[in-house]
């Protein structure tokens, strides 16, 4: 399967979920925002949300961090719609990929990405990306499913063979080893189950003062 191909699997399974997307898994969404959320630096200034999906994690920024200014990327133009549909007009969103963000470097204080990962075809480009856009010793957020659970890794394993959409999933020491070789700094992770299926992980980073693109 071609890379365009894969890309347009994801595009294709969003464009059917999104009306059903947010009552279907309405609760391990409420969890994973909230271990989110929990996560995120209590000034979080400009913040950028890769892969916001219909917006969820944004409402509870809003709610958490009314000063703050969030713009919202997915590549799903039906999620976006939906976002739209329940954000306050301020809150700015735009199509593209994660591997190309079409913001200017230093562009944000915090960039945070929740259930969208292990989707990205290219994870080494998507985190030069995010890292790119923050400002120097911002903050990089994400939470993603975890292959390190049992659970995790059987389900990986199928949806790898049954799920054009899926890409992968990672274990800690993985996701370190990607934020490393992106040459962020402080970089702290941690698992934990949200239900008796699924285990997450979120990472958080810094960027380096010293980094240059």
């Amino acid at each position: 399967m071609s890379f365009n191909r894969d890309r347009n699997a994801v595009i294709q399974q969003y464009a059917k979920l999104a009306r059903e997307y947010d009552s279907r898994w309405s609760s391990y969404i409420r969890a994973t925002t909230d271990a989110t959320i929990e996560r995120i630096p209590p000034l979080p200034g400009a913040v950028l949300d890769v892969g916001c999906g219909t917006g969820t994690l944004i409402l509870r920024l809003l709610d958490e961090f009314p000063r703050s200014d969030v713009i919202g990327v997915d590549a799903s133009l039906e999620m976006l719609e939906l976002a739209r549909s329940r954000l306050p007009t301020r809150v700015k969103l735009q199509q593209c990929w994660a591997e190309s963000l079409p913001f200017n470097d230093d562009s944000f204080d915090t960039v945070v990405s929740c259930n969208m990962f292990h989707y990205i075809r290219q994870p080494s480009i998507a985190l030069d990306e995010m890292l790119r856009v923050l400002r120097p010793n911002g903050t990089l957020v994400i939470t993603d499913w975890c292959d390190d659970f049992i659970t995790c890794k059987l389900c990986d394993i199928y949806l790898r063979w049954f799920d054009p959409s899926h890409f992968r999933m990672y274990g800690l020491s993985q996701c370190r080893a990607l934020l490393e070789a992106a040459r962020a700094s402080q970089i702290q992770l941690e698992k934990y189950k949200v239900t008796w299926l699924w285990g997450l992980m979120t990472a958080t980073a810094r960027k380096q003062s010293s980094i240059t693109f």
